[in-house]
């Protein structure tokens, strides 16, 4: 399938998702919102692949979203001052509508089977922020930056950057960051724990991420997906709650089967035959 704003390749167990949209800096506009669950849910669905890489091209990572897609909409087949009256009194419940769609798109990566690396170069900007945080891990070059710059404009950031933000970072440099929408730069966010790594060119932050997929790739997807289920719960939950939760989990999903064939292949130096995920129905 083609897409308007990404380009999608499989390879070695490895789905990369590209943004290719670098003449409007990728800019989240309305093909962007729809496309990215789609193209997530079809991967993972259908079992594609074992770990998910999102990349970028041009010389920023996301612009951030296209505020053009918040213009006025007219209702058909009425006068102007009834539909100007109209629009009035349902603003406020057709923006939550349009919100809450965007947050689902952006939760796609983090409810996703499959663990999510995304590789950041140049601005990460607005909307960008929501994207990367929904990622499991961050990879940056050294020129990029971060900036919740909806305050900037007169918004505040409300598509998944405060809540996921403020469980990864000091809840001090959140509140910096969104008071003042200063840009971060890579290193102060590989410093706090933003970013796993700091790479000093885009082509070897490419390369460096597809390493660490293919570390992954090469694991148990059962494992790894139980991995990320609990990590997940726990990040959001108690201690306690954690630990009974990964016990529940084990006690269903825990497959010796697995455990044997990764021993047997350490044994006979050979690559391990893991089950992969089984595939599902698309959401």
């Amino acid at each position: 399938m083609s897409y308007e704003c990404f380009e999608v390749s499989v390879q070695d167990g490895i789905a990369h998702i590209k943004m290719n949209r670098p003449e409007k800096r990728n800019n989240m506009n309305l093909a962007f919102w729809r496309e990215l669950p789609q193209v997530v849910d079809e991967i993972d669905a259908q079992a594609q692949a074992r770990v998910i890489v999102l990349s970028s091209t041009g010389p920023h990572f996301c612009g951030g979203i296209d505020v053009s897609m918040f213009g006025p909409s007219e209702e058909k087949n009425a006068s102007p001052e009834l539909a100007a009256h109209h629009v009035k009194r349902q603003k406020g419940l057709k923006f939550l509508d349009t919100v809450k769609s965007m947050q689902d798109s952006m939760s796609s990566l983090e409810n996703s089977r499959l663990p999510v690396l995304v590789a950041i170069q140049g601005g990460c900007i607005g909307g960008g922020v929501d994207l990367v945080t929904a990622c499991d891990m961050r990879y940056a070059t050294q020129d990029a930056f971060v900036t919740i710059y909806e305050t900037k404009i007169g918004m505040t950031a409300d598509v998944g950057t405060f809540p996921r933000l403020v469980k990864l970072i000091p809840e001090g440099i959140v509140r910096e960051l969104a008071y003042t929408g200063r840009r971060m730069s890579a290193e102060e966010a590989m410093n706090i724990g933003l970013v796993n790594r700091v790479f000093e060119t885009h082509e070897a932050m490419l390369e460096g991420v597809m390493e660490v997929a293919r570390e992954i790739a090469a694991n148990a997807p059962l494992a790894v997906h139980g991995c990320k289920r609990a990590i997940t719960y726990a990040r959001d939950h108690t201690t306690q709650e954690g630990l009974d939760w990964i016990g529940l989990w084990n006690a269903s999903m825990l497959h010796p089967e697995e455990i044997m064939e990764a021993m047997s292949a350490q044994a006979e130096k050979r690559e391990p035959d893991f089950t992969d995920l089984p595939q599902r129905k698309i959401s």
